[in-house]
């Protein structure tokens, strides 16, 4: 397949808007309902009761070891005591949205529901992060797992919009690992996922900050975009912290200390965040291994020293062309196990 047609072909089918993937109806519907009266919020609740695959991974979601409940819970109202009608709002239409964009079939290369995997972790692993910065600075609760979850889109509007490009892209991205993402993608597609990501979320008038972190996570950014959105500065240290995490963008680059300052964190604190993260994943060693998804285990190494703020460098999760049999059970393993059983 030559470079050029990958690109004219892409570029003709960007710009038509109406090529672009639909809203999930619900998801419309969500977006537009007010939580600033009993009517509104009734009309929520409703809605997600009435979608039972969504309620069940909401459900789910509200029972997960990561956000350390202690009593179970059983249905949408209690997930809503939980988790606040606004995030629940939010955290609805991320759900809602991916499970549309994840439906399309998988091709030789790359199977979206890797993509699902990568998006639902990161979204877990920036509410840890999240945590540890200052309250005055800390981003909307309410946002960050919808930034999570739909930070990567553009690659799921590409496998929409060209099969084949995508499929292509994500061969190129494992046959060259050492190259950035964006350089790779502007030379086969003449334009980045962020960007294609980035058309899609204002098209469907999603939240301007949501679509920022689409558009900006893989990018340096000024300070004053760090300022503003703190949502982008928590997508790309997750992403760096789970590096080639079910889809093989390559981020695993050092994290520097501008980018832990970026988020008011004392760099001092990186091995420790980087073990939180771990401890994040073994919570959840000890469910039931329903589901066959492998992915690398994140280790620590002893006596590392927090100056060169480096993870561990795991091995690179597997995809869905090939993934290596007779894994030795990992804490993301079994992580991935269980996000595994919420979506499928």
């Amino acid at each position: 397949m030559s470079k050029d047609r990958i690109g004219s072909k892409l570029q003709l089918a960007l710009g038509n808007l109406d090529s672009l993937p639909a809203m999930p109806a619900i998801a419309q519907k969500l977006l537009a309902l007010p939580l600033d009266t009993d009517r509104g919020e009734a009309q929520m609740l409703s809605l997600i009761e009435q979608d039972p695959q969504l309620s069940a991974r909401i459900v789910g979601l509200a029972n997960s070891p990561a956000l350390g409940v202690g009593r179970k819970i059983t249905g949408i109202r209690d997930a809503a005591m939980l988790l606040g009608l606004k995030r629940l709002k939010s955290v609805a239409i991320g759900i809602a949205t991916m499970s549309k964009l994840t439906s399309q079939p998988a091709a030789k290369n790359f199977d979206p529901q890797d993509l699902w995997s990568h998006s639902m972790t990161i979204a877990i692993v920036m509410n840890t992060l999240a945590r540890e910065m200052p309250r005055r600075i800390r981003p909307d609760e309410n946002q960050i797992f919808l930034a999570g979850l739909l930070h990567d889109i553009g690659f799921m509007v590409l496998h929409h919009l060209d099969f084949q490009a995508s499929d292509e892209l994500h061969r190129q991205m494992r046959l060259q690992p050492k190259r950035h993402i964006h350089d790779l993608e502007l030379e086969l597609l003449g334009v980045t996922h962020c960007h294609i990501g980035a058309l899609l979320a204002r098209h469907w008038h999603l939240p301007s900050e949501i679509a920022e972190v689409v558009e900006l996570h893989h990018s340096p950014r000024p300070g004053d975009v760090a300022l503003a959105n703190p949502l982008v500065a928590l997508v790309s240290v997750a992403e760096k912290l789970l590096p080639d995490f079910g889809i093989a963008e390559h981020t695993n680059e050092e994290i520097g200390e501008d980018e832990w300052r970026e988020l008011c964190i004392d760099p001092a604190r990186a091995d420790e965040i980087s073990a939180l993260v771990n401890e994040l994943a073994m919570q959840v060693v000890q469910l039931p291994e329903t589901h066959q998804v492998s992915a690398p285990a994140i280790k620590i190494p002893e006596g590392q020293g927090a100056a060169s703020h480096r993870r561990a460098a795991p091995q690179r999760a597997p995809s869905a062309a090939g993934r290596p049999a007779g894994e030795t059970r990992s804490p993301i393993r079994a992580l991935l196990n269980w996000l595994g059983g919420l979506w499928r």
